[in-house]
């Protein structure tokens, strides 16, 4: 694909990397932000393209083998055994052919590559459990501070180490009853090197920061004081629509609920730029599904029930039954709870009759052969 045929306006965001060709540096400055924006599929087709424009880029072979592993919203112990086998494997074919074409990268460069070493098994010939995911989530962390130590003043890898701290504890930063660090979590390291960052200049257009910096105070007892950051990240990836969707995070949390109905509307609408041209089955439509259960949940506190059906409307078109039979990720799994959200919003505004012609067509629908 040309650079200038593609189709999404990602911003001005740019990472400089050891390349012969500056089409290569467009498509990895693409998978990065893409990355940050956790849209992983679209990001490795950008990392792919990368290396097909310069197959040396060492850093684009990071990128792909970085992007096709566990996340915040993917651990590893979320992944099904084909989708882990197939992941390990790519994931470190990737990291070693970057360490490989890593010798004449910079220095920061190889830094990442060796850290990333430590992230992924090479043996495949065994079973392994949630003892070996800690010990690789751990090791990464551990080298990724090394990285951080000696090129702190880098957002990227201020980001990066970050996003390794907070993955040791997914969703488990916080102790919620008392507010305070959960046990055996980084919380305060991560939300040291996040907030240091966050004051250095440039900052303010990192989209990579700005997300790690919502998803590590949101179920903290002070979300609020994350706002002014997370507004910056209102807009700043045009086509990237779980970027608009994040700071609703803490909109909700704030009770500004006219924000986060209006923030996941222009989620929406970035998101179906992705759908038009990849298509509704791939992994990415958790994210497109979560725009419209967001608005949802802000129109339910809003009370407001037209907002609330239309969005219902969008979730369930969002969700084709295709989509649903993917074996590998499980995405049943992972989507069918969405298909229950318009009961949910027809008990909250009281709408029995609608509840129980529902409830009839199910009932029908049921009982009809095949």
């Amino acid at each position: 694909m040309s650079t200038d045929a593609y189709p999404y306006n990602l911003g001005t965001y740019h990472k400089p990397v050891t390349t012969t060709s500056q089409i290569a540096q467009v498509w990895f400055d693409r998978g990065l932000i893409w990355t940050y924006a956790f849209n992983h599929e679209e990001a490795i087709e950008c990392f792919n393209q990368a290396i097909k424009a310069d197959p040396n880029c060492a850093l684009a072979y990071w990128g792909l083998a970085y992007a096709s592993g566990p996340n915040y919203n993917k651990p590893w112990e979320f992944f099904d055994d084909d989708d882990f086998v197939k992941t390990v494997k790519k994931a470190d074919d990737a990291a070693v052919e970057a360490k490989e074409r890593g010798k004449s990268a910079s220095l920061l460069e190889q830094a990442l590559i060796e850290a990333l070493q430590s992230r992924y098994p090479s043996d495949l010939s065994r079973k392994y459990n949630q003892n070996d995911f800690k010990s690789w989530n751990q090791s990464y962390a551990d080298a990724m501070r090394d990285v951080y130590e000696d090129f702190h003043d880098d957002l990227d890898v201020a980001t990066l180490f970050a996003d390794a701290l907070m993955n040791l504890t997914p969703w488990g930063l916080w102790d919620l009853k008392s507010g305070e660090p959960a046990a055996g979590a980084h919380t305060l390291e991560a939300k040291s090197v996040i907030e240091r960052a966050l004051n250095r200049s440039g900052s303010d257009k990192h989209a990579g920061l700005l997300h790690m910096y919502i998803h590590l105070m949101e179920m903290s007892s002070t979300p609020e004081a994350a706002l002014p950051k997370a507004n910056l990240l209102r807009g700043l990836v045009p086509d990237a629509g779980h970027l608009h969707h994040m700071p609703t995070h803490l909109d909700i949390l704030c009770g500004d609920y006219e924000s986060a109905a209006a923030w996941n509307l222009e989620a929406i609408k970035a998101d179906e730029k992705f759908l038009s041209h990849a298509g509704p089955v791939n992994f990415y439509t958790l994210y497109r599904s979560h725009d419209h259960h967001f608005r949802i949940y802000a129109a339910l506190f809003a009370g407001q029930s037209k907002t609330a059906l239309e969005s219902v409307a969008g979730l369930e078109a969002s969700l084709p039954a295709d989509l649903l039979r993917v074996p590998s990720p499980p995405m049943a799994d992972w989507l069918e709870g969405f298909l229950s959200v318009r009961v949910h919003v027809l008990i909250r505004f009281g709408s029995w009759e609608e509840l129980l012609a529902l409830a009839n067509i199910r009932r029908r629908g049921h009982l009809t052969p095949g």
